[in-house]
Parts: structure tokens; C-alpha cells; sequence
């Protein structure tokens, strides 16, 4: 069957189809004469590139999220665009048989996922063990032979996710590759869980270009994580005006900005502002929760408690300030620091000119 007709065994006309890449394009910040580019991409794809998913230290929490992607759907993404030749939570196999799928998928040319951390040496090697082999030298394995390794979740990225908090100190895949000089490249999507747009749009740009997307400091694509969720974020407003939540029970503060309950979006490069979880239904600060700092290095440990204020931290425009005093900064009754906020907030007509002048003479 050829791909126009594959494509219309599933009611899906050619001009349908150039529309969802052009949409898909779009999504992920491309030109848009990129989306003819990116659907023979995707249309190569058909002939299902393998991919092997390893599972190691973690919740199997991005595999659930990935499988509960709605658009496009998974039994799609399985079954049609990848060939997912070896993912311990999916494949019918077992045992003996599911391993050879494994070995036989190492002679072809493959794309790596790794969910789950990594015990760091010899000796922690046997707090992860599958199919009786230290998991440690499966990464190292299949990661030497892959086109690239994609790290999902944070406790892949980094080794700090909730796994960190064990005593053996688990680390991440990039980390683990640097350690032994294993050379292929590593693309950290981060996130407890990971977001499924970001997995899928990320493996559309690597089938289009045969490269990695723009990268971070922390190997993070810059299309999903190049911008703090503070500058996006639906209570922004609160922010400006002062109004910050200290009363959990009160209806009138319900949408007040949460920093001094926990928040880490003034720290935290993250799409989820723009893009919302569940096929766009919600995320954690619209749904009344703090931001954790999920698809920051050192999450969970460096950013708990999570319910807690954060003593100091740096805002553009303000510089560091402390957590007791933000709301007096940003409000008005210190204008010490003001800077751009206080600018915004004159310009958008909530104070008046004069009155900023006294408190800048104050």
C-alpha cells in the first residue's frame, strides 16, 4: 500500500494531511515552507524507524502520560508512525523473546528512549536490574549504537527526580554518557511526566531534520523550554497588581498569584503556560497548584518542600528579592528594585504617574 492510500484507507484526504503539518509545524516555532519539509518527513516515517523505550528508576508515569495522548492518538503513534520494537510496559513479549526483539533491534538503525534513572556505578548496579542485566550497561549499550537518545521525564534527565531521593544517588542518561565518553547525542525533555506534545513534536523535528533541535545548558530544546513560565502565566496580572494568595480557604484570593505558597515559575523554563496538559484541559497553576520547577535540574530535592516559599530568588526587572517582602515590592509600599514592573504597571493605568514619583522620592 502506498502512503497516499495508506493515508486514505484511514480517511484522511493529502490536503488534510498538509494542513495537520502545516498546524504541526506551527506548533513546534517553524517557518511555515518547512511544512511540505516535514510531512515527507513524517511520510518516511511510515516505514516505521525503530525505536527501543527503556525503563529504569521511575514510576512508568511518562509512558502512562504518552499513552493517554489524544491527538495524535497512541494506537496512531504505536502503531502506525514508529515501530516501538522493545517497551517493557506495551509489548506483547516477554521474557527470552521480548530481549531478543531488543538485541535484534541494535543491528539497525534506531532512536534510544530512556525513562527512569540510572544507578551510577558497579556498585549500586543491582537496585536496577532487567532481564537480569544491570540497567546501567543496557543504556550504555543500546545508547552507543543509537541515532540519538532521547531522556523522558526528569528522572531520566537528571536523576533527581523522586528516584533521587534514595541513598544510592541515581543519576541521568546524560550524565551517565559523559561519564564514559559515549558520544551520541542527548536531547532531556523533562517534566513529571513528560508532556506528550513535546515528546511527539520532538520526534517529528528529528525525523524532519536528522538533527537535534536548538538546545539549552541542560541539553533541553529551546522550543519547549526557552522561555520562564512566570513570563506566561495566566496570574501574571496578580503578580503585577501585588495580590499574592496567603489564605488557601479565602474564595476572594482563588486566583491570586501562588509565589508566596511554593511557586518556581520565576525559575522555571516551561511551555506550560502556553501549551496546557490532557489535549489543552488544564495545568498545575490554573488548576489552583504552585509550580514545582518539574523540568528544572535538581527538581525534586533543590525545590522542596514543594508547598514551601521561596526565600530568595531573582526576577527580571527586580533582581534578588526575598519572599516576605515581594508583595510589598511588586505592590507598591517599596519601590526600591521597582524597575520594569513598576513600569507596567503605570503604563497599564493601575497607578498614576505622580503617585510613582512620590513613592520613587520616598
Amino acid at each position: 500500500m502506498g502512503k497516499s492510500d495508506f493515508l486514505q484507507a484511514r480517511g484522511i484526504s493529502r490536503r488534510d494531511f498538509m494542513k495537520l503539518m502545516a498546524a504541526t509545524t506551527a506548533a513546534l516555532g517553524l517557518p511555515e515552507v518547512l511544512a511540505p519539509q516535514a510531512a515527507k518527513a513524517v511520510e518516511a516515517a511510515m516505514e516505521k524507524p525503530p525505536v527501543i523505550w527503556l525503563h529504569g528508576m521511575e514510576c512508568t508515569g511518562c509512558s502512562e502520560s504518552l499513552l493517554a495522548t489524544l491527538n495524535p492518538s497512541i494506537e496512531s503513534l504505536v502503531l502506525d508512525t514508529l515501530s516501538i520494537r522493545y517497551h517493557e510496559t506495551i509489548m506483547a513479549a516477554s521474557g527470552h523473546v521480548a530481549e531478543q526483539a531488543y538485541q535484534d533491534t541494535l543491528d539497525e538503525k534506531f532512536v534510544l528512549v530512556v525513562e527512569g534513572s540510572i544507578p551510577a556505578s558497579e556498585a549500586t548496579d543491582s537496585y536496577c536490574m532487567v532481564g537480569g542485566k544491570p540497567f546501567r550497561e543496557t543504556v550504555l549499550e543500546a545508547a552507543a549504537k543509537a541515532q540519538a537518545v532521547i531522556a523522558v521525564g526528569s528522572c531520566a534527565t537528571d536523576g533527581a527526580g523522586i528516584p533521587g531521593a534514595c541513598d544510592i544517588k541515581p543519576i541521568g542518561v546524560r550524565e551517565l554518557l559523559q561519564k564514559h565518553n559515549v558520544a551520541t547525542p542527548v536531547i532531556n525533555l523533562p517534566c513529571c511526566p513528560v508532556k506528550p506534545n513535546t515528546l511527539i513534536g520532538t520526534i517529528v523535528y528529528y525525523l524532519t531534520f536528522s538533527a537535534v533541535p536548538e538546545l539549552d545548558e541542560q541539553a533541553r530544546p529551546l522550543i519547549y523550554y526557552g522561555k520562564l513560565l512566570h513570563d506566561n502565566c495566566p496570574r501574571r496580572g496578580q503578580f503585577e497588581a501585588g495580590n499574592f494568595l496567603a489564605d488557601w480557604n479565602d474564595p476572594a484570593q482563588k486566583d491570586y498569584c501562588l509565589l508566596l505558597k511554593g511557586c518556581k515559575g520565576p525559575k522555571t523554563y516551561t511551555d506550560c503556560a502556553q501549551v496546557w496538559w490532557n489535549d489543552n484541559a488544564n495545568f498545575c497553576i490554573n488548576a489552583g497548584s504552585p509550580c514545582s520547577g518539574c523540568s528544572e535540574s535538581g527538581f525534586y530535592g533543590q525545590f522542596s518542600p514543594l508547598y514551601a516559599k521561596q526565600e530568595n530568588f531573582s526576577l527580571p526587572g527586580l533582581g534578588q528579592i526575598h519572599a516576605d517582602t515581594v508583595g510589598k515590592v511588586v505592590g507598591g509600599a517599596t519601590v526600591v528594585g521597582l524597575g520594569a514592573h513598576l513600569i507596567a504597571t503605570v503604563a497599564s493605568g493601575r497607578l498614576k504617574n505622580n503617585d510613582s514619583e512620590q513613592k520613587k522620592e520616598d
